[in-house]
């Protein structure tokens, strides 16, 4: 099984650069269109009345039910909201109503300060930014595809691959321990793996860095030394 994630791990790397450009969308918006007009100034639209309702009450979900996921969480309140009555929902809805009439009063305020070259700018941003997501989605797709392509393979047809995986994972656990001799060599153990993981090492080999170190540190003193 771990050989198995180990490959699909391979084809998650699809989605890495996806995930980096869906940072980029959320993170700061382009600056210099204008005089500070930017999208990050566009008025938010306001919460649908579900996501009101989850907002509002998810410290108090999570107070009471501090051992679950997120995910066990958010679907836990999506069932309270489901058996909300109607009556309790429509406070939700009219909140989201009277918000919406604001957030078009402000949207037009602000469209109506820029300028055809600002919002040629701002409209270029977004189609850029829908681009992104796009191609995130489209990634993410690509590797659900391989994950049921995967799961279809009988064992001799998985085989080559774990061995694949498994090759992988011998060649990298030497070239770690290799390169964690080379740190404890130079006095860098701050380089190297946590304790926790460094405890699963073989005692043999631990024992035989450290020596490796103590003597490689004897033997530049000596030489200061002599100079």
């Amino acid at each position: 099984m771990a050989a198995a994630l180990a490959l699909l791990g391979r084809a998650a790397a699809l989605l890495g650069g996806g995930r980096r450009l869906l940072r980029a969308c959320g993170g700061s918006a382009e600056r210099g269109l204008g005089r500070g007009i930017s999208s990050e100034e566009r008025p938010k639209r306001p919460l649908t009345a579900y996501f009101r309702f989850l907002k509002e009450n998810r410290p108090a979900f999570r107070q009471k039910n501090p051992e679950m996921s997120n995910m066990e969480l958010v679907k836990k309140i999506a069932g309270a909201w489901k058996e909300l009555p109607a009556s309790q929902k429509q406070v939700y809805e009219d909140a989201r109503k009277t918000d919406w009439q604001k957030y078009s009063e402000q949207l037009a305020a602000y469209k109506a300060q820029l300028t055809p070259a600002q919002a040629a700018a701002l409209k270029e941003e977004r189609r850029k930014r829908l681009a992104k997501r796009r191609s995130f989605r489209a990634k993410r797709a690509k590797l659900k595809q391989l994950f049921d392509s995967w799961r279809k393979l009988s064992n001799s047809q998985k085989q080559p691959y774990l061995q694949l995986a498994e090759d992988d994972k011998v060649r990298y656990e030497n070239e770690m321990k290799s390169w964690e001799a080379k740190m404890v060599e130079l006095g860098r153990e701050d380089l190297i793996r946590s304790r926790k993981q460094r405890s699963k090492k073989n005692p043999a080999e631990t024992e035989t860095a450290k020596a490796s170190s103590h003597e490689s540190k004897a033997k530049s003193k000596l030489k200061k030394s002599e100079e």
